[in-house]
Formats: C-alpha cells, sequence, structure tokens
C-alpha cells in the first residue's frame, strides 16, 4: 500500500484532512503571504476550495465524509501547494482583493496590495473632493485595483495598463467577470508609451519594486509569480522612478498619483529627499505606499 493510499484509509473527513494539511504545513515550514496569514485559514480555505465549497461554509460540513474521488483531490491541493509550494490563490484561480473575487493564474502576481485599504476609503483626504471620472491603473496585473476602483468610483472610466500580454488577458478575464467591459479598457503600455494625450484625475500603481536583495531571499511561493511583475533593479526603483519622471504628463492639473514601493521606501526616501511625498499609514498594515500631487510632481519636476 502506497502512502496516499494508507492517508486515504485512515483520514475521512474534512476536519481530518484539515488537521492532516495543518500538520504537513508546520513539518515543511511553508510560507504563509497570499491571501491568508496563518495554518488553519489556509488549511480550510485549501481542503475546502479542492472540494469545491465556499470558504465561509457552515462549520457542520467540516464532519461530513469524502467519497474516494474528493479524497484524490484534496491529496493533490496539498502535494501542490506543501511540496510544490504553489500559493493558494493559483491552485484555486481565485483571490480576493478590496471585498471582490479575482481569477488568477501565474501570468499575473496574487493580489495583496495594501492599496485596497485606501480604495475602501476613497483615497481620502489625499485626493481632491468631487467626481472622478478617469482612472489609471499602471502595471495593473490581474486588473485588480482598477476594477475595485471602479467599484469605488462608479462614474469613473478606468485604464488598466501593462506590458504583459499574458497580464491583460487575465485582467480582461476579470473585467468580464465583473461586467465592466464599458468603463474599464485593459491597455497594453510600457507604463505611459501607449497613453499619449491621455488624462487622468487619478494614477494608481503597484509597479515592480522588490530589489535585487529581497528578490533572491524571498520564499519559494514567490517563485510561481512573474520575475517581471517583482524585481526592478538594484534597489528596486527602476520603473518607479520612470512612473516619477512621466506621471505629471497625464495626470489633470488637480490630479493624485499613488504607489506602492514596498521595502524600496527606505531607497527612496534616501534618493529624492526634497520630494514632497506622502507615506501612508495603513490601518490594515502595509508599507511602502506614497502619495503625490500633481501640482508637487509638477514643482520638482527638474529634481527627479
Amino acid at each position: 500500500m502506497n502512502y496516499q493510499d494508507q492517508i486515504k484509509q485512515e483520514l475521512h473527513t474534512i476536519r481530518d484532512y484539515i488537521r492532516w494539511c495543518m500538520s504537513n504545513f508546520g513539518e515543511y515550514d511553508v510560507f504563509f503571504g497570499h491571501g491568508t496569514d496563518n495554518a488553519w485559514d489556509e488549511a480550510v480555505h485549501l481542503v475546502l476550495s479542492a472540494l469545491h465549497l465556499p470558504w465561509d461554509a457552515d462549520s457542520t460540513v467540516l464532519d461530513a465524509r469524502l467519497t474516494g474521488t474528493e479524497k484524490d483531490r484534496v491529496l493533490l491541493f496539498i502535494e501542490q501547494r506543501v511540496h510544490a509550494r504553489m500559493p493558494l490563490p493559483y491552485l484555486t484561480n481565485e483571490a480576493w482583493f478590496a471585498g471582490i473575487p479575482f481569477y488568477v493564474d501565474e501570468r499575473v502576481l496574487v493580489p495583496r496590495s495594501p492599496i485596497a485599504e485606501l480604495i475602501d476609503n476613497h483615497f481620502a483626504p489625499m485626493l481632491r473632493e468631487g467626481p472622478v471620472h478617469r482612472i489609471l491603473d499602471l502595471c495593473t496585473g490581474s486588473g485588480c485595483i482598477g476594477i475595485a476602483c471602479a467599484y469605488a468610483f462608479p462614474e469613473s472610466d478606468v485604464d488598466l495598463a501593462d506590458l504583459s500580454e499574458d497580464a491583460l488577458d487575465v485582467a480582461s478575464i476579470n473585467v468580464a467577470r465583473h461586467g465592466l467591459e464599458s468603463r474599464v479598457i485593459p491597455r497594453h503600455s510600457d507604463l505611459f508609451d501607449a497613453l499619449q494625450g491621455e488624462k487622468y484625475d487619478l494614477i494608481v500603481s503597484n509597479p515592480p519594486y522588490v530589489d535585487a536583495e529581497d528578490l533572491a531571499s524571498m520564499p519559494e511561493e514567490y517563485g510561481h509569480e512573474p520575475e517581471m511583475a517583482l524585481g526592478s533593479g538594484p534597489d528596486g526603483l527602476d520603473i518607479t522612478k520612470r512612473i516619477l519622471r512621466e506621471a505629471n504628463d497625464y495626470l489633470a492639473d488637480d490630479g493624485l498619483l499613488i504607489v506602492e514601493v514596498g521595502n524600496s521606501e527606505v531607497h527612496l526616501a534616501e534618493q529624492y529627499p526634497q520630494l514632497p511625498l506622502i507615506w501612508l499609514e495603513l490601518e490594515q498594515g502595509g508599507n511602502g505606499v506614497f502619495a503625490i500631487s500633481a501640482a508637487d510632481l509638477k514643482a520638482h519636476r527638474e529634481e527627479i
């Protein structure tokens, strides 16, 4: 009898498999950070997803016994998560961002930006009052930021720009999933290159920003994500510097730029001490997100 057959003979209920999944997470030192931050939530989500059950199913379902086919599927998910180090959202093809579900696969990063908190707060108090007609989600990936903005600002039209055609295919799936084709447009562009003449009230970007040192030391799970969406030069700022230099040409006079740079915040602050970046405090956690107005970008253009 092989190992998996033995497991299937000894474990029977959903609760059994959640417990066994957690034990595997502990034994193999699995990293959490792509949607959950602890073994229990990850195991529950993994097992229920493998069984096509909602993550918030009634707890009474945990004592239900599994069929042989269901056991095989759960064991496959555990194998891919624990030994192949596949982030759970790639197994389920779903991630939640700003309270909204999104389709994801290995063509895009798993949504996890703290910018979600800013969207929930309508970017107050940084964003000027009044209607927001045009929004750009730059380096959009799955489209999660731009689509969440479209929900937050129902009067807006949103462009989703990315250099990766693969990422734009995923973003298009999500636009269609949320029925936003008339307002949210995926656009193939190397940052602003294909957006000549456009003006936006709000530009939001979660660009690649991981510096070379951090990129080399990231947990194995990150190896499943597209490297071009993570690394950005020795200091993590190659793309962010381009955004700062070029964004003013695409912002309305009273527009706002929001950019996430994560741990590369320290490099940006050191290199541009004169730039009036507003580093945002986030109640739900996360760091390295700044805001700057179009007026301030224009005033400091020669220094960037």
